[in-house]
């Protein structure tokens, strides 16, 4: 597999500019009609910095690259308020605007290292927002799981060029999958970094993975991601263990109210 990533010649930057987007078959995700069943994919703004993709998994819960939250600088998370979710951002208006409160990366991912295969198998972060986006505004996707049965793929992202609406490719090709890692010849640039590649299941697209990194072979522009399954179990379980506890308040209870006619004095988490 040591050949798998030779052809890597960069990484996808946070960092996107303006250029012109190229006609690849990709369909610019405008009116609502056109999100519908689209509305948990979002643009990450990460401070004045730039942006990445990112995608609902949960109510509260995104999953992106993790070399979208870390900073390289201090190679630690984003700080909470840092970074916001927009979802369904098209020409300057969003479905829904989150900052993010917590970040949970792999551990074994090193913010500023170069590109390797063992760097692209655990860049993958999960972000949590400060409230819910509830599922009447966006439908979060599932993770893919099981044997899929072809080798036809679908990413839908922001990007250097396309920053202020969706890009839909309905359809690329996995070139190969092999320990933990995948490679595909979506059209990918700056900006799409943390974006699902998606699978068909049944009637609705999955995850099956999340763009890391990108290159070109000379004829065509290549993108390589992970397997996702272990790591985003992995990663909830530290954001679990990791996640804000509730700040105890006290509640001076007068006599005959609630259910007490004491007038004792409680101490409860979150006041109630």
């Amino acid at each position: 597999m040591t050949h798998f990533l030779l052809s890597i010649v960069l990484i996808f930057s946070v960092l996107a500019t303006a250029t012109q987007a190229q006609n690849s078959g990709k369909r610019r995700l405008t009116d609502r009609d056109d999100l519908w069943g689209w509305e948990a994919v979002g643009r990450l703004d990460i401070g004045d910095q730039g942006f990445c993709t990112g995608t609902l998994i949960a109510k509260d819960i995104v999953l992106t690259a993790a070399h979208c939250a870390l900073d390289k600088a201090t190679g630690k998370p984003y700080t909470p308020g840092e970074v916001t979710f927009r979802a369904g951002l098209s020409d300057g208006e969003a479905l829904a605007e989150r900052k993010i409160t917590q970040i949970a990366s792999h551990p074994d991912f090193v913010a500023n290292a170069p590109v390797s295969a063992p760097r692209v198998r655990v860049d993958v972060a999960l972000m949590r927002l400060d409230e819910p986006i509830p599922y009447s505004i966006a439908n979060p996707f599932a993770l893919y799981s099981g044997r899929i049965s072809d080798s036809e793929i679908s990413v839908a992202s922001y990007g250097r060029g396309r920053a202020e609406a969706i890009q839909r490719q309905r359809s690329c090709q996995i070139l190969r999958r092999g320990q933990g890692l995948i490679s595909f010849d979506c059209d990918v640039t700056f900006g799409s970094s943390g974006s699902a590649i998606l699978a068909k299941k049944g009637p609705r697209w999955q995850i099956l993975s999340v763009v890391s990194a990108g290159a070109s072979d000379g004829r065509r522009k290549i993108g390589y991601g992970m397997e996702l399954s272990e790591i985003v179990s992995e990663l909830k379980a530290i954001m679990r263990r990791e996640a804000p506890r509730p700040t105890a308040t006290i509640r001076r209870l007068q006599p005959g109210s609630d259910k007490s006619s004491s007038g004792a004095k409680f101490i409860s988490a979150g006041g109630s």
